[in-house]
């Protein structure tokens, strides 16, 4: 039973954000103190990513464990195949309400599915997709995810710009014609007096 009556559940799911989160707030201020600079929601994109590099082609989600079900699908146990090859269950970072569950576990599947969709978008257009979850964002973990981030940043862009290795041709040397330094062509290596 919901200990909130039905308008102050609906005010507290009505409070809650999409952008400037503080998980968001997190990784923002992690790494432009790295140097990283990023706009932020970019709409020209498929999913408005929450923070776009441009100059290492990558998109960075900050997602929330609840709304994204972090961590919450199992394969299903049905001996049939019934329904869905995954199934949606409480994990220790997102927790299913036990109230209007139908609801809940649908509109997490729909937002698993859509991520899905939208990453597969971006990839094709040759953008590098990053998921950073609130979970990873702890206290204890904090330093590590975006050490985590810078490095996986700086990789993206030294495998994109990486020099291009060209075979140089092989020649012999009775083929080079190759003036000498001291040749009798009116220039002399010793000065004049």
């Amino acid at each position: 039973m919901d200990k909130l009556s039905e308008l102050q559940r609906h005010n507290n799911m009505a409070a809650i954000h999409s952008k400037d989160t503080k998980p968001e707030l997190i990784v923002r201020r992690g790494l432009w103190s790295r140097g990283f600079r990023y706009r932020l929601n970019y709409k020209r994109l498929p999913g408005h990513p929450d923070l776009v590099l441009r100059k290492y082609r990558t998109c960075i989600f900050v997602n929330g464990c609840f709304w994204h079900g972090h961590r919450s699908l199992t394969p299903n146990p049905s001996p049939k195949g019934e329904g869905s090859e995954y199934i949606l269950t409480d994990s220790e970072c997102c927790k299913i309400p036990k109230t209007n569950r139908d609801f809940w576990v649908a509109k997490i599947r729909r937002n698993k599915e859509r991520d899905k969709e939208e990453q597969r978008k971006l990839a094709e257009m040759g953008w590098h997709c990053i998921t950073v979850w609130e979970c990873e964002l702890k206290p204890s973990k904090r330093e590590e995810t975006l050490d985590s981030i810078a490095f996986t940043l700086n990789h993206i862009w030294l495998q994109d710009h990486q020099a291009r290795v060209a075979a140089y041709p092989q020649q012999n040397e009775e083929d080079m014609q190759m003036p000498m330094a001291a040749e009798g062509d009116g220039w002399s290596l010793v000065p004049s007096k």
